[in-house]
């Protein structure tokens, strides 16, 4: 069972009363971070990653025991419900942010997230490149333009990039069930007998500008897609 919306609201909270100038992660970045972190072959473990949480310089100052307490629960907390869903199923969904002025969905943090992940552990990364099939390297590839696109690094066309912008929110939960796939074989189930042979897809997701199946009348992306 995933975090309640009051769980992951106080995480965002937690993480939001971090020094400022450090640049902490926000919450949708270390959503992406964590996933990166799990989906890896190689287990990186929390004395490794939890510093590049806090920021740049890898002290978080808490001003006290208790918001220090408090603050690595919250994001253990996070962690292990993640590794938890991915237990369950290859499906993850991504926490985006929304901008607070134009009110569309960014998929920047989480991208942003999940590379940084990749960078600690370069050489599994690297490997499984190698080593993957046609479709799971082609997504690696995607994601990877996808931080270049973030960075202002992109070859792409604007137009190109226009297109892949509308595209991204619902194709990176593929992205990612299809590296899970490759990358950590192990949480795989058996396929049921009459569908053996069948290649990996993960499940689809509402487009976000599609109607919300929640029933409320609002585009996916303003509704449910929010969280």
């Amino acid at each position: 069972m995933g975090q309640s919306h009051q769980e992951l609201d106080r995480l965002n909270a937690l993480l939001h009363a971090l020094p400022v100038e450090n640049m902490p992660m926000s919450l949708s970045e270390f959503d992406g971070y964590v996933t990166g972190i799990l989906a890896c072959s190689d287990m990186i473990p929390p004395s490794e990653w939890l510093p590049h949480v806090w920021g740049e310089s890898g002290e978080a100052h808490f001003p006290d025991q208790k918001a220090a307490e408090e603050t690595i629960g919250a994001v253990m907390a996070h962690y292990n419900s993640v590794a938890e869903a991915m237990s369950r199923s290859f499906w993850i969904e991504p926490i985006y942010e929304v901008d607070p002025n134009s009110d569309e969905t960014m998929w920047e943090p989480w991208v942003d997230g999940f590379n940084r992940s990749m960078g600690l552990r370069p050489e599994a990364w690297e490997r499984l490149l190698d080593q993957a099939d046609e479709e799971t390297r082609a997504t690696m590839i995607f994601l990877m333009a996808l931080q270049d696109i973030y960075t202002g690094q992109s070859k792409f066309t604007d137009d190109e990039i226009d297109q892949i912008d509308l595209e991204a929110l619902d194709l990176i939960p593929n992205c990612v069930a299809t590296i899970l796939h490759q990358s950590r074989p192990e949480l795989s189930r058996p396929e049921p007998e009459n569908l053996s042979g069948m290649p990996f897809k993960a499940g689809p997701r509402p487009g976000r500008n599609d109607p919300c199946s929640c029933g409320s009348g609002r585009k996916y992306k303003q509704c449910c897609g929010r969280n």
